[in-house]
């Protein structure tokens, strides 16, 4: 693996949750949310609740992504926080 790929390899095979394919490339942030919420409550492997395994792994995605997401796919996947708060019935960010 390269260094370059690191992020790629995790998002993959992450040891707390197993990912849908594409889940952070689907076009409506609640899609996004659903698969996240679906693969966290499935997870055997995950080490917190739920919620914390799925918003960490988006804010994983983003961050590492960085730079190289533009501003509509930014926009979007701020958009799925939203959306994943609103399906474990979290409070919204303030």
């Amino acid at each position: 693996m390269t260094a370059k790929r690191w992020t790629q390899d995790v998002t993959e095979h992450s040891r707390a949750l197993d990912l849908e394919r594409g889940a952070f490339t689907l076009k409506d942030p609640k899609e996004i949310a659903a698969s996240l919420k679906h693969s966290a409550e499935a997870s055997k492997r995950r080490k917190t609740d739920p919620y914390r395994s799925a918003m960490s792994m988006l804010v994983f995605y983003i961050n590492r992504a960085g730079k190289n997401l533009s501003e509509e796919d930014r926009a979007r996947l701020d958009q799925a926080k939203d959306e994943l708060r609103k399906a474990f019935g979290k409070p919204p960010a303030k």
